[in-house]
């Protein structure tokens, strides 16, 4: 397979390739009257010693067409596993979107809901590890998931998504 040159996605931005998009949601929980974040950690070897900053809603990916809000449901079910909660699309409160710095955009929503961390059981997807090495290895797309208070939750998310906490908070108040 014959790949083209490697751009970064704020470079192919720039040359008028559309950006990447994400849908997700930011689940919470009241705890005697104060919010809980649920966040997941990334997956793979790239992001097993990455702590503070590198923790994130769960999301993925939609293509044209797909609708975002399907996307975020999907994804959640498919980043938290079976025991995520059944929400529908009517309980989305919409958190709009941010950019990160890698250029994606990131549409969110937040819903309040219940998820037992040590219930997940996430997607998995193949890499080659280590690169070059031939050997492809199977990991999860998300390899932990765990509540914190909003102080804790805006060190270990990712910069860009830190704005989706105070979203949220605005909202609740």
């Amino acid at each position: 397979m014959v790949f083209g040159p490697i751009r970064t996605a704020a470079e192919g931005y720039r040359q008028g390739m559309a950006a990447k998009r994400s849908a997700g949601i930011l689940l919470y929980r009241l705890e005697d009257g104060e919010p809980l974040l649920l966040l997941v950690h990334p997956g793979g070897p790239y992001w097993a010693k990455r702590d503070l900053g590198a923790w994130t809603i769960p999301k993925g990916e939609y293509e044209d067409g797909e609708s975002a809000r399907v996307c975020a449901l999907r994804e959640m079910g498919e980043e938290l596993g079976a025991a995520a909660p059944a929400l529908t699309a009517e309980q989305l409160l919409d958190l709009g979107s941010v950019r990160q710095k890698s250029g994606k955009v990131v549409e969110a929503w937040a819903a309040e809901g219940e998820f037992d961390p040590a219930t997940l059981n996430s997607n998995t997807f193949r890499l080659e590890w280590p690169p070059r090495s031939g050997n492809e290895r199977e990991f999860p797309e998300v390899d932990r998931a765990e509540w914190f208070d909003p102080a804790q939750a805006r060190r270990k998310i990712l910069a860009a998504q830190v704005e989706l906490i105070d979203r949220l908070l605005e909202r609740l108040k």
